[in-house]
């Protein structure tokens, strides 16, 4: 088992707010995701706000009502909303209605894979569908809390209570099963396909070594864990629900087994939502007092993105080739930080 104390102090640090280029949503946001150079922010409710790179807004609605979860490829956002519709959105704006739920049950969860394949939620069932455009649907014993397609093969993970079922959709095979007591929600495979991480609704995380269902117990967290980021190649987990951005190791054998993590820009705040930078080991973080800092790994400076007395920061993401970090508070207030 894995601890750590939070605590800490903010320092006095290099600033690059001068270089942010505010932008006005109007709405509340709650994701941002970036298709080529534009920033798609989701909104709460019905739209996706694209913002380029002049700054220039153009709102699209993708569901007639509340948006409920959103994901990317670069290519595309998918978005899943309580009119129990999945969509998606392209770089050109258009919009694309991959499914609707039958009952329109609010779809709470989606994922998408590498191949085009995508998934989502409703209830107890989680639904895929392949490139092949075969719908196929697995029913766990409660509420989905959490979707995420492994990097290698066409498995889903399905985090729900009392742990996660790993699916196989095109093989015969039963579903394997990771039991852990408690409410599992966020759900993420390391990029090398050797661990399997949940936030809980509990404030801890856990994790299972996937060649032998080993446990990692990952806990500490004075709050919930809501925001989880890969850094590039996959050595830490970056995550929220301390003062401070906490750092757990993969790049051994044995994960975070045994070993504590590393602890980087404490602030007298709660990190909200990290979003480590697609190549480099350096990772934006933005906080409950609307502070966006952007830290560097090997040696934990800091940069400051953002000024602290805003809403909490609800949105983070860099672009593909890590040129372009944008963020966004609850309420709608944005930048893009070009670099």
């Amino acid at each position: 088992m894995s601890t750590f104390e939070p605590g800490g102090q903010q320092a006095s640090i290099v600033s690059v707010t001068d270089r942010v280029r505010p932008v006005r949503i109007g709405a509340a946001v709650s994701a941002v995701h970036f298709l080529g150079e534009r920033a798609g922010f989701v909104g709460a409710e019905e739209n996706i706000s694209f913002v380029d790179t002049e700054g220039d807004v153009s709102r699209i609605a993708v569901h007639g009502g509340g948006i409920l979860c959103a994901v990317s490829d670069g290519k595309r956002i998918v978005t899943g909303g309580d009119d129990g519709k999945v969509a998606a959105i392209d770089a050109k704006g258009e919009v694309t209605q991959l499914a609707q739920d039958a009952k329109r049950r609010w779809i709470d969860n989606v994922a998408l894979h590498t191949d085009g394949a995508y998934a989502w939620s409703a209830g107890k069932i989680a639904y895929v569908r392949s490139g092949k455009n075969e719908e196929k649907f697995f029913e766990v014993p409660s509420t989905v809390g959490g979707l995420a397609f492994a990097p290698k093969g066409l498995r889903l993970a399905i985090a729900h209570y009392g742990g996660v079922t790993l699916w196989f959709p095109n093989m015969a095979a039963n579903a394997e099963f990771l039991e852990w007591a408690g409410s599992h929600l966020g759900v993420t495979f390391s990029p090398d396909n050797k661990f399997l991480v949940t936030a809980m609704h509990e404030p801890a995380m856990h994790g299972w070594r996937l060649a032998d269902n080993r446990h990692m117990r990952m806990s500490g967290y004075p709050g919930r864990v809501k925001s989880m980021s890969w850094s590039a190649g996959g050595k830490f987990l970056a995550t929220s629900g301390a003062d401070m951005v906490i750092m757990w190791p993969f790049a051994s054998k044995d994960g975070p087994m045994g070993k504590e993590p590393a602890m980087l820009a404490p602030l007298q705040a709660r990190v909200a939502v990290v979003a480590c930078h697609p190549k480099q080991d350096i990772l934006a973080c933005g906080y409950s007092d609307g502070t966006v800092l952007m830290v560097r790994l090997e040696d934990g400076a800091e940069i400051l993105v953002r000024r602290n007395g805003t809403p909490p920061v609800a949105a983070l993401a860099w672009n593909a080739k890590g040129t372009l970090l944008a963020f966004a508070d609850e309420e709608g207030d944005a930048g893009l930080l070009p670099l």
